[in-house]
């Protein structure tokens, strides 16, 4: 049967339109299982064949930058979106330079305009790709440094006037953070990240009123939290995707039954529960093979039995 080409959106007022399911380049990147280089390269091939050409990426995902760079090479750019990362946590290797010796404190970009500038000319020469078509800041933790006169804000404003970076965002956890993002005027996008799927909303106060009073486009990370929301087995699910909490387990291995007992794909509830909010303009998934794009792709263009999400809603929302 073949497969309906994946909605899009438009991206709050970057106005980019993408699709509703961008991908996460994470999942090729050997953290959560091998991806062979050309198993990676006919994946990216076959997304953009399905309409989810926004890819994702970011330096901290394992070796997938260089996998992402060699499967878009002759690709037209103006075929694709890349959103890429300062990633400013540091609790994380260097994919770039594996063997270079580094301290704890200096190898990821400081919270710097200078830093952030030099690393994103790197990622950029390492893709080939010429310019992201969204910058987003990764994990800050000291906003007031992110956002001062030489932080790492001004950086991205300065790559952003050279036209090696079209919109700018964050991607964070704190909604306190975000709300401090948006309040500059300067973001475009923002990525939060498990904060609206079937177990949790607290974007819905938190995030989302904020971005849509100023058109900021949002990504929304973990829409299937890392797998125990897809149908799976949960407890492998868990088990592969690193998740640690228990009472999220228990509360997915419920919602697998309660789909499993009416012949109904949690997978298709997930994704599609994240579409039914109009503020939210994509979900990253990381697939790692062609059959999970595949089956991602079909959860959000098949429709659900009438009145699934109302007797969910009654046993579990």
């Amino acid at each position: 049967m073949p497969i309906a080409t994946v909605p899009r959106r438009r991206w709050g007022r970057s106005s980019l339109s993408i699709p509703v399911i961008p991908f996460g380049t994470q999942g090729f990147g050997n953290m959560f299982g091998a991806v062979a280089e050309e198993e990676a390269t006919s994946l990216v091939r076959r997304a953009i064949e399905l309409g989810v050409n926004h890819f994702d990426c970011a330096r901290c995902y394992g070796d997938s930058l260089r996998k992402l760079g060699r499967a878009l090479r002759g690709i037209p750019r103006d075929s694709y979106i890349v959103s890429g990362r300062a990633c400013l946590h540091r609790d994380r290797g260097d994919a770039l330079h594996p063997d270079r010796p580094r301290h704890p404190d200096d190898w990821l970009p400081a919270a710097s305009a200078d830093a952030l500038v030099r690393d994103v000319e790197e990622q950029l020469e390492y893709l080939g790709i010429g310019y992201f078509d969204a910058l987003l800041i990764h994990d800050p933790p000291d906003m007031e440094r992110c956002l001062g006169a030489n932080g790492a804000l001004a950086g991205g404003l300065s790559l952003q006037r050279r036209g090696l970076v079209r919109h700018l965002g964050f991607g964070m956890r704190p909604h306190d953070f975000h709300r401090r993002a948006i309040d500059t005027g300067d973001v475009d996008v923002l990525l939060c990240f498990n904060d609206y799927n079937l177990l949790r909303r607290s974007a819905e106060d938190g995030v989302l009123p904020f971005a849509a009073a100023r058109d900021v486009g949002v990504l929304n990370g973990f829409s299937i939290a890392r797998g125990i929301l897809t149908g799976a087995d949960v407890d492998e699910a868990a088990r592969r995707g690193r998740w640690g909490s228990t009472e999220d387990v228990e509360r997915a291995r419920r919602m697998r039954q309660w789909c499993l007992d009416r012949d109904v794909s949690l997978l298709h509830l997930a994704l599609q529960f994240c579409l039914r909010e109009p503020r939210i303009h994509g979900s990253p998934l990381g697939s790692q093979n062609i059959a999970e794009l595949e089956a991602n792709v079909r959860a959000v263009t098949e429709s659900l039995p009438e009145g699934t999400f109302a007797q969910f809603a009654v046993a579990h929302l």
